[in-house]
C-alpha cells in the first residue's frame, strides 16, 4: 500500500463505522464553548443552508454541522462550499461520533439540570471547566511536507496530478513529475482552500485533495464512453445521464433520475465549411441562449451560452474530413456542479479512429436532414424584415416596424444590433452592429428623383428567414410622390412581399432611390403590386443628421449580373426577437 493511499485510508476512517453502516456524514463547520454564541452562529448559517444542525458534546462544547448526507456527497459539498467561501477553511467531514444531544434547531436540547428536592439542602455543585474539543495534530512544516512527498511513488504522484487537473488547477501532462506547473497548481489549490500557498502539499492536504476527487468520481459515476459509431471517446457522468438514441449527426444522452443534465455528442463528415455551418445552426437552438462567450477559429469553436432558464456549453473541431464535438445542457442552478463536470469532459474528449456518424444510421425526417437539428427545438425570431448597409462600418437602414418592441435585434441571424436613430414620420430606423462588420457593399444614393416609368429592382428577404439569401423583385416607378402628393415618397409597381419591407429600391446604376416601406393596413385596400418607398433625399438627410456621410451616386449603368451582385451584397436580414 502506498503512502498516499494509506493516508487516504485514514481520511476515510474519519467517517467511522457508523458512516459505513448508515451512509451518513456531516460537515462540521464551527464549535463554540457557550450555547448562546453557538445558537447565534447556527441562526446565521440557517439563512444560507436548510440542514443546519447543532450538537452538544457533553464536554461543554457546542458543534454546528451541515447534514446528514452520504460521505461522497459530503466530500464534494465540502470542496464546493470552501471554494465559495461559505464555510470556514478548517471545516471537515465528521461521522457524528462526537455528537451529543441536539441544541439546534432551537429548543431541541433537553434540560439537563438535576432537579433538587426542596426539603433537602443541596450544596451547589462545582462545575468543572469545559474540556476542549480534541485538537488535530499540527500540520506539517514545508520541510516535513517535502520529506513526506519524497516518499510518494509514481502512482501517488500521478493520482495527485489527476486530482488537481480534475478540479481545474492543473492543465499540463499527467506525468508524475512535480515541475513548476505542478507546483503552481498546488499553490493555487492551497489558496482556494484557505491554506498557505507553499506549492508543496502536506500529507493532510494531499489526503483531502484525493478524497474529494474520489468522492466526485463516486457522486457523478464518471466512466469512459467509447462511441464506435460516432468515433468519439469521452468521459461522461453516467450517474446523471443515460444513452437515449442516435439521430445523425448527434448522439443523445438524456437526463437520468431527474438530473436536469443532457449531453449530445456531435459527429459528421465535413470540413471547415461544415464546421462554420454547425456553429451557425447551434446559435439558432433554444438551448443555446444568445448571451455568453463565443470563440471561433478555422479549425474549432467554443460556445458558452448563458440564459435565465438554461445554460449550455458546446465544442467542435474539424480534422481529416470530419467534424466532431459535444454539447452539454443544464439548468443555471446546477452551474457549480457543472464546474466540476465540464473539465473532465473537456480533458477527455478525443476523436477515435476515422469514422463519423453515418447519416443513414437511423431514418430521419426531412426537417432534421435539411437543418441537421435532429429534434432539437430551433429558436426563431418573431419576424424578419430587410435592411441595407449604408457605410463601411456596417450601419443598417431599415423600416421602423422591423425594430418596434423587439427584445433583441440581429443582422443576418448572428450579429446583434442596437437602434441608433429613428424617424417616425418617414418610417425608418438606423441600426448599429454590436460587433464590427465588413459588408460586401453599401449604399450610394441617387442625387435626383427617378424618372416616372423607369425600371427598378427591390432587394429583400421576401420569405423572411426561410431562404439563406435575399432575392430581387423587379418593377417600375409609377410616381415620385404619394397618392396624395406627399413629396417624400416614391410610388412603385412591384410584386413585393412583407419580408421585403426595409430593403433598398435600386435604379439601373445600383443607386438607392428609396427604402421600401411596409404595406399600409386599414380600411382602404390598394390594388395588388402597389408599393411605396421613402425617397433617397430623405434617407440621405437622416444619415447626415446621424453623422454618416452618404456615398455619392454612381452614374454608369450596371450589367444585370453586376446589379444583382451589388444589390445582394448590401442587403441584410433584420430579425426581431422576444
Amino acid at each position: 500500500m502506498t503512502v498516499l493511499m494509506r493516508v487516504f485510508g485514514l481520511v476515510l476512517a474519519v467517517w467511522g463505522t457508523a458512516a459505513a453502516a448508515q451512509e451518513q456524514a456531516w460537515l462540521q463547520i464551527e464549535a463554540h464553548p457557550d450555547l448562546a454564541t453557538a445558537e447565534d452562529r447556527a441562526r446565521a448559517y440557517e439563512t444560507l443552508f436548510q440542514d443546519v444542525t447543532g450538537f452538544a458534546t457533553g464536554r461543554g462544547w457546542y458543534l454546528i454541522a451541515l447534514g446528514p448526507q452520504s460521505p461522497e456527497a459530503a466530500a464534494g459539498r465540502l470542496f464546493d462550499l470552501k471554494r465559495q467561501g461559505q464555510i470556514p477553511p478548517d471545516s471537515f467531514i465528521s461521522d457524528g461520533s462526537n455528537h451529543g444531544p441536539r441544541f439546534w434547531p432551537q429548543g431541541a436540547l433537553p434540560d439537563l439540570t438535576p432537579q433538587a428536592d426542596a426539603s433537602v439542602a443541596v450544596e451547589p455543585e462545582v462545575q468543572p471547566e469545559p474540556e476542549p474539543l480534541p485538537v488535530a495534530e499540527p500540520d506539517e512544516t514545508p520541510r516535513q511536507a517535502r520529506a513526506s512527498e519524497d516518499a510518494l511513488n509514481r502512482d501517488d504522484r500521478l493520482a495527485l496530478q489527476t486530482a488537481l487537473q480534475w478540479f481545474g488547477f492543473y492543465t499540463a501532462a499527467i506525468d508524475g513529475a512535480f515541475g513548476p506547473g505542478t507546483r503552481n497548481s498546488m499553490a493555487d489549490w492551497q489558496i482556494a482552500n484557505g491554506f498557505e500557498a507553499t506549492g508543496v502539499l502536506t500529507t493532510r492536504q494531499r489526503a483531502t485533495l484525493v478524497a474529494n476527487y474520489q468522492a466526485d468520481q463516486a457522486e457523478f459515476g464518471f466512466a469512459t464512453v467509447n462511441e464506435p459509431e460516432a468515433g468519439i471517446e469521452i468521459t461522461l457522468p453516467m450517474s446523471l445521464v443515460t444513452f437515449d438514441h442516435y439521430e445523425p449527426p448527434f448522439v443523445h444522452f438524456n437526463e437520468k433520475d431527474g438530473s436536469g443534465l443532457r449531453i449530445i455528442l456531435i459527429s459528421q463528415p465535413g470540413d471547415q465549411a461544415s464546421l462554420s455551418g454547425l456553429y451557425d445552426i447551434l446559435q439558432t437552438l433554444e438551448v443555446v441562449p444568445a448571451a455568453g462567450e463565443r470563440s471561433r477559429s478555422e479549425r474549432s469553436f467554443t460556445i458558452n451560452a448563458v440564459g435565465a432558464d438554461v445554460q449550455s456549453y458546446a465544442y467542435a473541431e474539424t480534422a481529416r474530413g470530419q467534424v466532431k464535438g459535444f454539447m452539454a445542457i443544464w439548468k443555471p442552478a446546477d452551474t457549480a456542479r457543472m464546474d466540476r463536470i465540464l473539465p473532465a469532459m473537456q480533458a477527455s474528449f478525443r476523436s477515435s479512429g476515422d469514422k463519423s456518424l453515418d447519416p443513414g444510421l437511423v431514418p430521419m425526417t426531412d426537417e432534421a436532414r435539411r437543418g441537421l437539428l435532429s429534434g432539437l427545438e430551433v429558436r426563431k425570431p418573431r419576424f424578419s424584415r430587410s435592411g441595407f448597409y449604408v457605410d463601411r462600418a456596417g450601419s443598417v437602414m431599415t423600416t421602423i416596424t422591423a425594430t418596434d418592441q423587439c427584445g433583441r435585434i440581429t443582422l443576418d441571424r448572428t450579429t446583434d444590433a442596437t437602434v441608433a436613430a429613428t424617424d417616425a414620420a418617414m418610417g425608418t430606423a438606423l441600426l448599429t452592429p454590436k460587433a464590427p462588420l465588413s459588408p460586401p457593399a453599401f449604399a450610394s444614393f441617387a442625387g435626383t428623383p427617378p424618372r416616372i416609368g423607369s425600371e427598378i429592382a427591390v432587394a429583400g428577404y421576401s420569405y423572411e428567414d426561410s431562404l439563406p439569401a435575399p432575392v430581387l423583385t423587379f418593377g417600375a416607378v409609377e410616381d415620385v410622390t404619394g397618392l396624395e402628393g406627399e413629396p417624400g415618397l416614391r410610388r412603385l409597381s412591384a410584386p413585393v412581399l412583407p419580408g421585403d419591407a426595409g430593403g433598398p429600391v435600386l435604379d439601373a446604376a445600383g443607386n438607392v432611390i428609396g427604402l421600401l416601406l411596409p404595406a399600409e393596413t386599414g380600411a382602404r385596400q390598394l390594388p395588388p403590386g402597389v408599393a411605396f418607398a421613402a425617397g433617397a433625399e430623405s434617407l440621405s438627410a437622416a444619415l447626415t443628421a446621424a453623422g454618416i456621410a452618404a456615398a455619392p451616386a454612381a452614374t454608369a449603368t450596371l450589367t444585370p449580373d453586376a446589379l444583382s451582385k451589388r444589390a445582394l451584397g448590401m442587403t441584410v436580414l433584420v430579425s426581431c426577437w422576444d
